[in-house]
């Protein structure tokens, strides 16, 4: 017999980092019984940080109830902030799913939804700081979990998250099997993927490049958290 079906859906939108999405999904697409969705506000392409686009095979009005919601990151979260039709689809999601997932600035809109609230969470090491606006604890690691709640750091930290929730989902023995098939084992070039090993000049400089797309962050889901609490 074959697995029972596991419902998996992601919240793509423009502007998303696409390596947040194609990662977990090549992990979590090989679940026992998975079945992917890919959901957006729309049925129209969606335009990623790259040359890649996605075609959504739902949107918010025909999605189905998911076990797992996956929700990436990119500097189009700025839009998603806003937008209540969005953010009620992931409240609404969170709430029954078995898994409630984020990658990367991903977090942030599970915040907006009020999913982090009293949860240890992570997300890119830029944006830490925003997730005590949502009363989230921030956790310097790759992947935190709180209860059934899994969030990712940042970009690349989205394999090691699946891995682990792939590992949960069917058991390590399959996890292992699916990273050795990916051949998941990674070894930079140099050690500089986290500012704890970055050198001092290049931590200055990705700071300084981040530092305007935080503030926008910031001032965006500020706005929309005071507008739920005015409504």
């Amino acid at each position: 017999t074959g697995a029972a079906a596991m419902k998996i859906g992601f919240f793509v939108f423009d502007g998303m980092t696409q390596l947040d999405f194609t990662g977990p999904l090549q992990v979590l697409g090989r679940a026992p019984g998975a079945e992917v969705s890919i959901i957006a506000r729309t049925m129209d392409k969606v335009t990623t940080d790259g040359a890649l686009t996605l075609l959504p095979t739902h949107d918010l009005t025909n999605a189905p109830d998911l076990d797992l919601v996956c929700v990436p990151g990119g500097f189009g979260i700025v839009d998603i902030a806003s937008d209540t039709a969005a953010i009620d689809f992931i409240r609404r999601q969170g709430e029954q799913a078995d898994y409630v997932t984020s990658v990367c600035t991903g977090a942030l809109i599970l915040g907006a939804a009020g999913l982090l609230q009293g949860k240890k969470a992570t997300t890119h090491w830029a944006y830490h700081d925003l997730l005590p606006l949502f009363g989230a604890a921030p956790v310097k690691q790759r992947v935190v979990r709180d209860g059934n709640l899994f969030t990712g750091g940042g970009v690349t930290a989205g394999i090691d998250f699946a891995l682990t929730i792939l590992g949960e989902i069917a058991g390590e023995d399959h996890a292992r099997t699916v990273q050795l098939g990916l051949e998941y084992d990674p070894h930079p070039p140099c050690n500089s993927g986290h500012p704890d090993n970055a050198d001092p000049a290049t931590l200055a400089a990705a700071r300084k490049r981040y530092a305007p797309a935080v503030a926008k962050t910031r001032a965006a889901f500020t706005a929309s958290l005071s507008s739920q609490t005015e409504q």
